[in-house]
């Protein structure tokens, strides 16, 4: 399933406005503050797809029933791009356990590349609901990658695929290779470049959100 959450105008469609704005992605506080927004947005619609169950509180003047979260999720971020989402999604789930991932594209001397994974710190995934962040996705290719990786610590209940602006190819490609999984996203460009960048996309997330590093 795929929640296209800036399909119809919201503050999501606002947020991703600025974040391909050049004229405004120089300001990495802000870049980094947008994509934690569009986390916080996702995380909370989401929320509406877990289990609750009633839980007695007590207040000043009598006990209420409330609504609370039967369980916690897992959320899940590929290394470096993913923080400011994993940010914007802890500051909803804030008791939720966490994984971390490092998953970078190798690129060779034609012009093509790899991905390499090189790290997982994860909690027992078993019977629970996995949520993974990553703000591009692009060919897909890192994302179901990672997905394989973490199923190495059990395997979830459901699984919640959030990112900012994705391609429609990565889009197809990541329904083909994990037909479980609902995908959330606030933009879809229909095209990549020859290099597997989103077009018109907004360049690199990474770099725009911490600086830029040297290739690899």
């Amino acid at each position: 399933m795929i929640i296209h959450l800036g399909a119809t105008h919201s503050l999501v469609s606002n947020w991703v406005g600025e974040l391909r704005n050049i004229h405004v992605q120089g300001d990495r506080m802000r870049f980094r503050r947008n994509l934690e927004r569009i986390g916080e947005v996702i995380g909370y619609e989401i929320s509406k797809q877990l289990t609750s169950v009633k839980h007695t509180v007590t207040t000043p003047l009598g006990d209420a029933i409330v609504d609370t979260l039967a369980d916690q999720p897992v959320l899940a971020t590929i290394l470096r791009a993913g923080l400011p989402m994993h940010q914007g999604l802890m500051n909803y789930f804030d008791k939720a356990d966490n994984a971390f991932l490092s998953a970078y594209r190798k690129h060779h001397p034609d012009g093509s590349f790899e991905i390499c994974l090189e790290y997982m710190s994860c909690p027992d995934l078993s019977n629970r609901v996995l949520i993974l962040c990553d703000p591009m996705l692009a060919t897909g290719a890192s994302l179901i990658q990672s997905v394989e990786h973490l199923k190495q610590a059990g395997h979830y209940s459901s699984l919640h695929i959030v990112c900012a602006i994705a391609s429609q190819k990565g889009v197809d490609d990541v329904q083909a290779a994990l037909p479980d999984a609902t995908i959330w996203c606030a933009a879809i460009d229909a095209e990549m470049n020859s290099k597997n960048y989103i077009v018109p996309g907004l360049g690199d997330a990474g770099d725009l959100a911490f600086g830029t590093k040297m290739q690899q």
